[in-house]
């Protein structure tokens, strides 16, 4: 037992230590941005991602070094990543869209059932994490009610807590698919960012195929297939093709 809490107690002053460096170096970056050092502070944000640290602020952070460098396509990616972590952010939605003028392939979205937009918007209301903490705060109140329900003498009382038992459950589970399909979301790496000033996407995995036509740095695409170095690409007005793997970063 004593050597199990040893054990624990290293862990933990370590993990602290990691923590404390972590913060020192953020704080660092941070005095760095408002010097006007905005390469020396991208080093040192990108130093911390590299030690396993990340948060939407990071990424918020490095994305502005890069957009004060004019390093347009760096910073929409940084932007990007900010915003899957805290999708509903007002901050980062307004700095992706300044970036995102700086891109020149103008591409149209395609139009969606109503249906589907506002189920997509609803899942962008919360992160991941926050969608996890009302499954477990809703999931926990709906037991208090099954528990009301199933000791309570009175009828009309019986019927609230059913009731409201059951739609707690409803939230809950629907709060969980969100959590789950905002995780799959960031880890999947569907999402990606064209990095090099202009590539020419392919009608097949080979440098052989038909040019079909011509993206530039900072176009975001979507990833449907891959083949060896390749990826086959979508984008929000539904063209696809193929470009290489090194011409694209993942979100």
């Amino acid at each position: 037992m004593k050597k199990a809490i040893l054990i624990f107690l290293a862990i933990s002053t370590v993990l602290s230590a990691k923590a404390q460096e972590a913060d020192s170096l953020l704080n660092k970056a941070n005095e760095m941005y408002a010097q006007g050092k905005y390469q020396d502070a991208a080093i040192v944000y990108e130093n911390i991602l590299k030690q396993g640290y990340e948060s939407a602020d990071l990424y918020f952070n490095l994305g502005n070094a890069y957009y004060k460098q004019n390093v347009i396509a760096t910073a929409i990616l940084n932007y990007e990543k900010a915003i899957q972590l805290s999708p509903n952010d007002e901050d980062i939605k307004y700095n992706l869209e300044l970036a995102n003028r700086f891109v020149v392939d103008k591409i149209e979205v395609l139009p969606v059932f109503f249906i589907t937009g506002w189920i997509r918007d609803l899942k962008n209301i919360l992160s991941s994490n926050s969608c996890a903490l009302i499954v477990i705060a809703t999931f926990i109140f709906a037991l208090i009610f099954i528990s009301f329900y199933l000791y309570s003498r009175s009828l009309g009382f019986k019927k609230l807590s059913f009731w409201l038992g059951f739609l707690l459950v409803l939230v809950s589970i629907i709060s969980l698919v969100f959590s789950y399909q905002q995780k799959q979301k960031i880890i999947s790496g569907n999402t990606a960012i064209v990095m090099n000033p202009s590539v020419t996407v392919k009608s097949s995995p080979d440098t052989s195929g038909t040019d079909l036509f011509v993206l530039h740095e900072g176009t975001k695409v979507w990833i449907v297939d891959k083949i060896s170095n390749w990826r086959e690409i979508k984008l929000s007005d539904g063209s696809k093709g193929w470009l290489k793997f090194e011409d694209i970063d993942i979100i």
